[in-house]
């Protein structure tokens, strides 16, 4: 059945596009009242509400389920914001405002990576006497071990693949299956003190590697469980978990006794509990988030529509939110394998509403239309030419050009495909929505199938034998650079050693020998600027190709309650800081 809200989709968007434009022009101050006021993005490159004062209880939602709290089974990225309140990494994101927190920055190491043998080999250096949450010592070998349990996607599916990929440890599958660790030669730990990872080919950007997720956080072998070491992770950071997590329902921490604040400036320890509520409803999420009930919205991609439209017309609301941009982009990713044919996908491309597509997601409030699929804060990143359509406002498809595509794809008439979306998230439905009607104009038909977000990009989009299964063309995603270069963006979403059996980051399940030997060719370039050269000719073929559909750069609208303390804009996670919250008492 059509939901009703999409029939409103065009009014709603005008409604938020003429207060998003009165709205982005900011406040006239530049800072907060010190207990919880403020202005419009007053978080934004500032620490709003800063405090130092220790207590209270920080409550955290989601409306779907966390896919895993195993910090080296995740890979939002909210998940790995969020895992840093209860366990460190060899490298981290400094926890400050402004540029300055996309800069690698040691955390359980010393010091960043030292390269040698042309890029090949990474060493680390580890800091002596942090501990766990059993007061013991965190170890070389510990680190060791998380990395190589990553090798295993039959147990740890939802992480990045990089190291399985990178690391010379060709024909390894983990410890869950080889126990004996001196078997996983693509690490070594000459001593307690010492990491060095052994890489096949050159690659410049290892720091940022190491630096963006949770994988590098220590596991010991004794305290791992496989699959279930996500309900209780053992915490080497500042909160531990009391008891176990319950899925679908969430769980709490309290305060971890050996984490040591002074050598760690990237964190700190001020809730006396952290609740962190699943499954709770996206639009029951937001009421409680604008009563204070709830803190935070972990997603972080920003409020609903009704929300959305309080915000922006209740200047008290409006003073306690922000409309940043998020760092990560909106898109409609294609299956190659699904749908073969270019010419079929070039004229879904061409048919696309881009006009409704953008306003499901909140007009001016929700971001800019996107020309490329890398977003405008990568380094070195080109608009582009904007291949088969046009982003501009108002652009309702072209639907002379997308049935002369059907003609050269052979289906004058259009063909059916299937496409998802993740079902507790309202701007994704919306958009299917949009998308389904605009296609059926050229007999394109979409069946819609939503899944929850917990699940969607494992064991739905994110497989690819789900999505051959089920004949899926197309969905919603949303992709945040793992690190802000061409290659952090794409690689993932676009190289074909990139797809896995699950988790799989590209359900394009894009193939190409261009791009792939393009991919090939960026290792073995030292200059940032030829790389970015080469990173804009991966995103122009992707397009040309009809393998992604750009939608959005995102904005999103935060808002934070008056209670929330030490709130600023992570640009590393494009969301709000969750390693440093605290609450008023």
């Amino acid at each position: 059945m059509r939901s009703p809200r999409f029939l409103t989709l065009t009014a709603a968007g005008a409604v938020a596009l003429s207060l998003g434009l009165a709205a982005c022009g900011g406040g006239d101050d530049d800072g907060g009242d010190g207990n919880g006021g403020g202005v419009f993005n007053g978080a934004v490159d500032k620490i709003h509400n800063p405090s130092d004062t220790k207590g209270g209880t920080l409550r955290m939602a989601i409306s779907s389920d966390i896919d895993s709290t195993d910090p080296g089974n995740m890979y939002y990225a909210w998940s790995n914001n969020f895992t840093r309140l209860y366990s460190r990494q060899l490298l981290t994101y400094p926890a400050k405002p402004g540029d300055e927190s996309l800069k690698p920055a040691p955390d359980i190491a010393e010091a960043l990576g030292v390269a040698s043998d042309g890029n090949k080999t990474w060493t680390y250096k580890l800091r002596k006497g942090l501990k766990y949450e059993d007061g013991t010592e965190i170890k070389a070998a510990d680190i060791k071990y998380a990395v190589a349990r990553t090798f295993d996607r039959g147990v740890l599916r939802n992480g990045p693949s990089y190291f399985s990929q990178m690391l010379d440890a060709e024909g390894y599958e983990g410890p869950f299956k080889d126990k004996n660790l001196d078997n996983f030669k693509g690490v070594e730990t000459p001593d307690d003190y010492t990491v060095v990872f052994k890489l096949k080919e050159p690659f410049a950007e290892f720091n940022e590697v190491v630096t963006f997720s949770g994988q590098t956080a220590p596991v010991p072998a004794a305290k791992d469980q496989g699959e279930r070491y996500g309900l209780r992770p053992f915490s080497s950071g500042p909160f531990k978990w009391e008891g176990n997590y319950q899925p679908g329902k969430g769980g709490a921490m309290v305060p971890n006794p050996h984490w040591d604040a002074t050598t760690d400036p990237n964190r700190k320890q001020l809730p006396a509990k952290i609740e962190v509520i699943a499954g709770l409803e996206a639009q029951e999420l937001d009421n409680q988030l604008l009563k204070g009930q709830i803190h935070v919205d972990l997603a972080g991609t920003g409020v609903q529509e009704n929300a959305r439209s309080q915000i922006l017309q209740d200047p008290a609301l409006k003073n306690s939110s922000d409309n940043p941009p998020g760092g990560f982009a909106w898109y409609i990713p294609i299956n190659v394998k699904n749908i073969p044919n270019v010419e079929c996908r070039r004229a879904i491309v061409w048919a696309a509403d881009r006009d409704a597509m953008w306003r499901a997601y909140g007009g001016a409030v929700g971001g800019d239309m996107a020309t490329s699929v890398q977003p405008p804060d990568i380094e070195g990143r080109e608009k582009g030419t904007d291949h088969f359509t046009k982003a501009q406002i108002g652009y309702k498809g072209d639907v002379n050009q997308a049935k002369a595509a059907l003609q050269r794809c052979g289906q004058p008439n259009g063909f059916s495909t299937t496409m998802v979306y993740r079902s507790d998230r309202p701007k994704e439905k919306a958009t299917a929505e949009a998308l389904q009607q605009s296609l059926s104009l050229v007999g394109i038909k979409l069946n819609l199938k939503g899944y929850p977000a917990s699940t969607y990009t494992n064991d739905q989009f994110g497989s690819p034998s789900f999505v051959a299964k089920e004949k899926i063309g197309l969905g919603t995603y949303g992709w945040h650079a793992d690190w802000p270069t061409g290659y952090g963006y794409l690689q993932a979403i676009s190289d074909g050693d990139a797809i896995v059996p699950s988790g799989n980051a590209n359900p394009s399940e894009l193939d190409d020998k261009q791009i792939n030997d393009l991919w090939d060719q960026s290792l073995k370039v030292e200059d940032p600027a030829q790389r970015a050269k080469i990173y804009n000719q991966i995103d122009d073929r992707i397009r040309s190709e009809a393998a992604i559909l750009p939608n959005v750069y995102a904005r999103s609208l935060l808002f934070r309650p008056s209670s929330l303390t030490n709130v600023f804009l992570h640009e590393g996670f494009g969301m709000y800081n969750y390693s440093t919250l605290g609450v008023a008492k």
